[in-house]
């Protein structure tokens, strides 16, 4: 079965969905892999357990107007990783109107998903919603990225509003909402939001053992820090000059976790 795309009045319509189920051999299995237009899902080389998929842009876009949307589902015992083949790039589009970027992603006990696309660049003229919505299950786990970059090269941004909220359990643990750019509410770019920097980003890291271990509360060089949720989860939020020095603060950031032993403190290195 094909994803859903539609041309109407105003931009493009276009769904892509994911289904990711443990296999009973070891591995795990991908019956619902849909996608068409704008979003194309293609099947990689996989890790042991973990199935990998990477989200190819087909299209240039968001456009204004257009409205994408991305869901996956990882059922129990199941382990999944996506990727995207290159940025985002949020263009202006002859339709009137923001563009719309939905994430809907579900991981159900035992299973695990990284959700790593690359960044989303915001080029003058955009104007972009994106709004990401996660539920995990208690004993699910997640890794999740999400990147932002203020414009191309020398260029201003477009507007970029951005909204994520996580549920584990059933019980909020996240719901933090950005917006920069023109229209954006003042001070977007002031010393207590972005400080003059040009790409955000934030890290969301749930796991199980954080409920008796949880992560403590630190700061990562200048420009990032740890924050404990209020349940089985860490946030890492930082802000840096460019995508690649934001990249390497978050990747640093999850190998510190990954170090972390009891209570969120790093382990010696051997």
């Amino acid at each position: 079965m094909d994803g859903v795309t539609a041309t109407v009045a105003g931009g493009v319509r276009a769904v892509a969905r994911i289904v990711a189920r443990d296999d009973r051999r070891g591995g795990t299995a991908l019956p619902v892999l849909d996608s068409d237009g704008p979003l194309a899902l293609r099947r990689t080389r996989g890790s042991g357990a973990e199935a990998r998929v990477a989200l190819v842009g087909a299209m240039s876009g968001p456009l204004g107007g257009d409205h994408f949307t991305v869901e996956a589902d990882v059922e129990a015992g199941a382990r999944l990783r996506v990727t995207s083949a290159a940025a985002t790039i949020a263009l202006p589009g002859q339709g009137k109107g923001e563009a719309r970027y939905d994430v809907r992603l579900s991981v159900a006990d035992e299973a695990e998903l990284h959700w790593l696309p690359e960044q989303l660049i915001s080029a003058k003229g955009s104007d972009l919603h994106v709004d990401t919505r996660v539920d995990v299950g208690a004993t699910g786990r997640l890794v999740l990225r999400e990147e932002q970059v203020l414009g191309r090269a020398g260029e201003e941004p477009g507007r970029l509003g951005s909204r994520i909220r996580v549920r584990v359990a059933g019980r909020p643990v996240l719901d933090q909402e950005l917006a920069c750019g023109p229209g954006a509410p003042d001070g977007w770019d002031g010393p207590a939001a972005l400080g003059g920097h040009r790409a955000v980003g934030q890290l969301l890291v749930v796991r199980p053992e954080f409920t008796a271990h949880p992560v403590p509360a630190r700061v990562l060089g200048d420009n990032a820090a740890v924050m404990p949720l209020a349940g089985p989860a860490a946030l890492v939020s930082a802000v840096a000059a460019d995508a690649l020095r934001l990249r390497r603060l978050l990747d640093e950031a999850l190998v510190s976790l990954d170090r972390a032993g009891p209570g969120g403190r790093p382990n010696p290195v051997s």
